[in-house]
């Protein structure tokens, strides 16, 4: 099977963006490809984490990850930090980089466009990113539209590596999903459902009360129209909540369009909020066995050791490529 690589900051937490949007297609994905997924702590640190949190919502990520559907047996899971490879990568690949390419990437221009304080974390972590990427060879990096330019420039330092050194890495294919890709948020629908808001009222988080995200659908931002159809420019709402319904209950957004054809929005959002309740259900119940007891620990070791062993293997083949290394390891 061809590998398939992505990576999750455990900053914050999970929403249903986040479950649409990366954990369930990987559930997919797991029995046709070589999966690996990473838990991106060491990218949380481009802005300050209290330690307690960081550590409880690295362990909801890795244990909402398997209750999904996850299965540790078919994908490799594992804590960045615990790969150290990825960091060295990531300087010798700081080094091929230039200025230029790393001021046009997106989070670091609005940081600027802002005058917010930025750290050199965030001006340097798009390298960290590639080597992430590169140093397990992957075919395919699942991503959303807004993270594509990180693969992009994955592929700018393969290429350039390769044409430096002789072939090396592997050039990765980014893939972006139609449907699900980027979850809008339910009370403004023209900007990405996202964790870090400081309001709340357009996310729902995948551990809440069921009855409160029920509630979130049913008060989701619409249109006075009165007709479902996907429209994401004239009908931004009524589209976001079409795109959640079709990726929780497997159908076609034309065969929804055609089931609520003359149906009221009411009815709709009722349905809608009834699936996503159950779905969370499931997920929760699942959740609260695993994070008992030292299951996740286990996985993390499992996979942290398979992880390593393909990691090292590259970078070393790197650092004798680049003179780096004077011996033989």
């Amino acid at each position: 099977m061809e590998r398939m690589l992505s990576g999750v900051k455990p900053t914050g937490r999970i929403t249903l963006g986040n479950y649409i949007g990366a954990i369930k297609p990987f559930v997919s994905y797991q029995d046709e490809h070589e999966m690996f997924i990473f838990i991106a702590n060491l990218h949380s640190m481009t802005v300050y984490q209290e330690p307690k949190e960081l550590r409880q919502n690295t362990k909801d990520l890795i244990a909402l990850y398997i209750a999904a559907g996850l299965d540790p047996e078919k994908v490799t899971l594992f804590l960045q930090s615990d790969v150290m490879e990825h960091s060295q990568l990531g300087w010798y690949l700081t080094c091929l980089s230039g200025m230029g390419e790393l001021s046009r990437m997106t989070q670091y221009k609005d940081k600027v466009a802002k005058n917010e304080t930025i750290g050199t974390g965030i001006f340097v972590y798009p390298t960290l990113m590639a080597a992430d990427i590169l140093i397990y060879n992957p075919k395919y990096v699942p991503v959303g539209d807004d993270q594509k330019q990180h693969v992009e420039l994955a592929r700018d330092l393969a290429e350039r590596f390769n044409k430096r050194y002789s072939e090396t890495f592997t050039i990765p294919e980014p893939v972006v999903r139609k449907v699900g890709s980027r979850i809008m948020d339910l009370q403004n629908p023209e900007k990405k459902m996202s964790k870090s808001d400081k309001s709340d009222k357009g996310c729902i988080y995948i551990l809440d009360d069921i009855n409160i995200s029920k509630k979130k659908i049913m008060s989701a931002v619409t249109d006075s129209e009165g007709s479902i159809r996907f429209d994401p420019k004239n009908k931004p709402g009524i589209s976001n909540l079409l795109e959640i319904y079709s990726t929780l209950s497997g159908k076609s957004i034309a065969e929804l369009e055609n089931q609520y054809q003359g149906v009221g929005y009411g009815t709709f959002k009722k349905e809608l909020a009834d699936l996503v309740g159950d779905e969370l259900a499931k997920i929760q119940a699942r959740y609260n066995e695993i994070i008992q007891g030292d299951y996740i620990d286990q996985i993390l070791h499992e996979g942290a050791k398979k992880a390593k062993l393909i990691a090292a293997k590259t970078l070393a083949k790197v650092e004798r490529k680049m003179g780096i290394t004077i011996y033989k390891r």
